[in-house]
């Protein structure tokens, strides 16, 4: 019964571990198209920047 248990609760560790990595490829690319949008439309004027790091 117990090695039943480890086998189930290992497939639930990688199932929520491969969920996460999913997710995080999204919110990745949802940041890289921010990042370029901002890149694209930043003002030609002064130091062009635009972020105020």
């Amino acid at each position: 019964m117990v090695p039943l248990l480890l086998v189930l609760l290992l497939v639930l560790i990688l199932f929520a571990a491969g969920f996460a990595l999913k997710l995080l490829w999204w919110v990745a690319i949802a940041v890289l198209v921010l990042w370029l949008l901002g890149f694209a439309a930043r003002p030609k004027t002064g130091s062009g920047r635009w972020y105020r790091w």
